[in-house]
């Protein structure tokens, strides 16, 4: 394979839309989508949707937000809760074990 085949040669125009900003442009790509849109100048264009854009990315608007497009945080909140509860749960009963551990050997020195 030569170098000049490593490059796609399918770039046409596609539109790429951040639906969490409210926001889409129109730029050249390889991206394959099935979805379609009617863009501003009436013609139709593939339709690429994306989570995160410069219209919605911390670093570009100056804004400290989480976008938690998938419920990562809550899952992790959750799992850590979970984990907690849990850790209690054993402790506790370790202790419970102990003092009934305790209760047989000075029943057994009588």
């Amino acid at each position: 394979m030569s170098k000049k085949e490593l490059h796609p040669k399918e770039y046409r125009d596609v539109v790429f839309s951040d639906e969490t900003a409210k926001f889409s442009f129109l730029t050249k790509s390889t991206a394959k989508s099935e979805e379609t849109i009617k863009w501003t100048d009436g013609k139709e264009y593939p339709l690429v949707k994306v989570q995160i854009s410069s219209a919605s990315h911390p670093f570009f608007t100056g804004e400290e937000k989480i976008i938690d497009t998938e419920g990562r945080v809550d899952r992790f909140k959750a799992r850590a809760e979970r984990a907690a509860a849990m850790k209690a749960a054993l402790s506790n009963k370790a202790k419970k074990q102990a003092k009934e551990a305790d209760k047989k050997a000075k029943a057994n020195e009588k």
